[in-house]
């Protein structure tokens, strides 16, 4: 163990190095960023909060910053920090962290949300009704904004007493410190607004009064909106003079933030590049004098470090990396980096659940926010069990059970782990998905696995093959519409286009518009390097200016998305339209890029047949023909359970789990977390 640690102290000699703030000092260089993940908000807050910060500190983080805490009633339906009677629940999360390790820090970030408080009595600098927000704000008036600004103390001074080491106050993505700052959304006359100076002036005075009230031996982060990425943001200037007056005014770090929420520009999921804004927390660091935190897309140990060596920051935050995987830090020290799940930054469990007042949770780590419910504990009684389909149920039922001391042997007809995860990882903007296989692939082996692939198992040969369990995850087949002409020449199924196997043609109707029409449609509409995976071409495609930095960070110009040429339908039977189900947070930047490339989408199709003049629909009744040289059916799938009807048959105990449990769309948060379940209750 010590070898392993000397050599990842030689590996990422910056990520490892100790920061020192004067008063005090953080152990390395990362940390947990701020999630709001609804635990915060249930009945036992403080005991959840606890656990599951505790984990990530065990796991070797630096420092931690809690999802946002209210200081006022008005400032969000969620936790509050605002009186003495609070403070015993955040009592017992920071005695839980301090109990993990002494040596890490754990910080409050205080946010109030402002005009996206979601509360008819939210309030802002000025009545003006953010285009997310549910309600117009109400306007502070001058003892409201002195009023807001002594909540904030209050609130700091309450966290220094529940034994954080520190706060974070939250002046970015459209909260409300941030309406202060950009003059569309502050129209005030009087001292707190007009000038860049008194516009300021709400964000500094509170940093300020923080810092006399907590005194010099705390930490005090601000969050700055380095790039807001809409127009009517911030300039480069202002974002500088701001900086550099929160730093006189006491801060001990300066985190850096790249959107407002209602900004049309993807900051965080997964068609993002890896660390792609920290060349602008580079920028801002070279006119300032205390820490900076970078963040936004940076998920494994390599990045970070290239990072910090690079002079972009002097911390990182990885935050839904640590909902990912609570060791990544660990596993670095420890020479374990393949064995880290990485977050792929899909943002269907974190984000979309924040969003729709969910709790948070990980896609591929159900137990996030979850510690005290699902504990994956050794197994009373060792079984033999087999697991038949290697795609991500079957392989998150076999590790976890496997990581229980049971006996697995996972079965898969393919010659390679990861069913619809090898489709979903050749779309571009979702190459991370190598991740979570490369992930799955070395558990297999850490928990002594057999794996045997390239072999289609059948009933009998389970039955005697002596297994105490047997569990089908044997995932889906594509629906197959029973329509006229399905097998002509010119229908084509989605796997084969995915593949390669299928030639597509010019001018495409896809039939069906869930997550897979979109994915075919990205597929075949795409022109050149990913913007996943490359910065300069993100940056074209979104409109984002990174040399100039116009004010907000955007050109202002609609971005043109380079495209293959090919005249692409999107159609699906439902009313309205298509896209309403794909993720909260994502769903809009799908929609957007293939709209720039001049996809065209209807919903309330009837399809009649394919010949070959082409598809043959009905729209509101009335025929439509699509002359096209190719139909890519996308029309949903049905569950692949033969092999578990003939086990039942058979009375072999078997269970029933992913894909072949429920296919009517395929859900790989819902296969893993249903497998991980399972597998935790075997």
């Amino acid at each position: 163990m010590a070898g392993s640690t000397m050599n990842a102290l030689t590996k990422y000699p910056h990520l490892f190095a100790p920061l020192d703030l004067g008063f005090t000092q953080l152990k390395n260089r990362v940390l947990m960023g701020s999630m709001h993940t609804g635990l915060e908000d249930v009945e036992n807050a403080g005991e959840r909060m606890a656990a599951f910060f505790a984990e990530r500190a065990r796991g070797g983080v630096g420092m931690i910053i809690t999802g946002g805490i209210s200081p006022s009633p008005a400032g969000g339906r969620g936790a509050k920090l605002t009186n003495d009677a609070e403070v015993a629940t955040h009592r017992i999360v920071t005695d839980a962290v301090h109990a993990a390790d002494k040596d890490v820090k754990i910080v409050m970030q205080i946010l109030h949300s402002g005009a996206l408080a979601g509360t008819p009595d939210c309030v802002a600098p000025s009545a003006i009704k953010s285009r997310i927000g549910a309600f117009v704000p109400n306007e502070l008036d001058g003892d409201g904004v002195e009023g807001q600004i002594e909540n904030f103390v209050r609130c700091a001074t309450l966290a220094q007493a529940a034994g954080y080491d520190g706060v974070e106050i939250i002046g970015s993505a459209g909260y409300l410190i941030s309406t202060f700052l950009v003059e569309k959304t502050n129209q005030r006359t009087d001292e707190w607004g007009g000038s860049w100076e008194n516009r300021m002036r709400f964000a500094v005075e509170i940093v300020r009064r923080t810092r006399a009230a907590v005194g010099p031996n705390f930490i005090v982060v601000f969050r700055i909106s380095a790039m807001d990425m809409l127009q009517g943001g911030l300039a480069w200037d202002e974002v500088v003079s701001l900086g550099k007056a929160i730093e006189a005014a006491g801060a001990s770090i300066i985190s850096t933030h790249f959107c407002w929420h209602e900004a049309q520009v993807p900051t965080i999921a997964t068609m993002v590049p890896r660390a792609a804004f920290a060349g602008v927390t580079g920028r801002l660091r070279k006119e300032l004098g205390i820490p900076l935190i970078t963040s936004n897309r940076i998920n494994m140990p390599d990045v970070a470090e290239a990072v910090l060596a690079a002079g972009d920051a002097d911390l990182v935050s990885m935050a839904r990396p640590m909902l990912a995987d609570a060791d990544l830090i660990k596993k670095t020290l420890e020479g374990r980096e393949d064995e880290i799940n990485t977050c792929i930054a899909c943002n269907q469990a974190c984000l979309d659940h924040t969003f729709t007042g969910r709790m948070t949770s990980c896609l591929v780590n159900p137990r996030a926010c979850r510690e005290t419910e699902l504990k994956i504990e050794p197994a009373a009684t060792t079984k033999r069990i087999a697991v038949v389909g290697a795609g991500p149920a079957g392989l998150a039922y076999a590790t976890t059970a496997a990581q229980r001391g049971h006996k697995v042997t996972l079965f898969d007809a393919a010659d390679e782990i990861g069913g619809q995860f090898n489709l979903a990882k050749r779309i571009p903007g979702k190459e991370e998905f190598v991740e979570t296989l490369r992930y799955f692939r070395r558990m297999i082996d850490v928990y002594g696995i057999t794996l045997k692939l390239g072999m289609r198992v059948d009933a009998a040969s389970l039955k005697a093959g002596g297994f105490d369990e047997v569990v089908v995850a044997t995932g889906i087949a594509p629906r197959r519409p029973d329509i006229a002409g399905i097998d002509h020449p010119k229908a084509v199924s989605y796997v084969d286009v995915i593949t390669g196997r299928a030639t597509v043609g010019q001018k495409v109707a896809i039939m069906g518009a869930g997550g897979i029409g979109f994915d075919v449609a990205e597929l075949i509409t795409h022109k050149g390097v990913s913007a996943a995976m490359d910065i300069s071409v993100f940056a074209k495609e979104w409109g984002i200016d990174f040399k100039n930095h116009p004010r907000g960070g955007v050109t202002g110009v609609e971005p043109v998305v380079e495209s293959s040429g090919r005249e692409v339908t999107l159609l699906q039977r439902k009313a309205g339209a298509p896209g309403k189900g794909l993720g909260k947070t994502t769903g809009w930047t799908h929609r957007l890029t293939l709209q720039r490339r001049g996809v065209q989408m209807m919903g309330g199709v009837e399809y009649v047949r394919i010949d070959d003049e082409g598809l043959h629909t009905l729209v509101n009744g009335e025929p439509v023909l699509f002359d096209v040289d190719t139909v890519i059916i996308c029309a949903g799938q049905l569950p692949a359970r033969d092999l578990y009807d003939a086990l039942v048959a058979e009375g072999v105990n078997a269970s029933l789990i992913g894909g072949a449990f429920e296919a009517s769309e395929l859900d790989a948060k819902r296969a893993i977390n249903q497998a991980t379940e399972l597998a935790i209750a075997a």
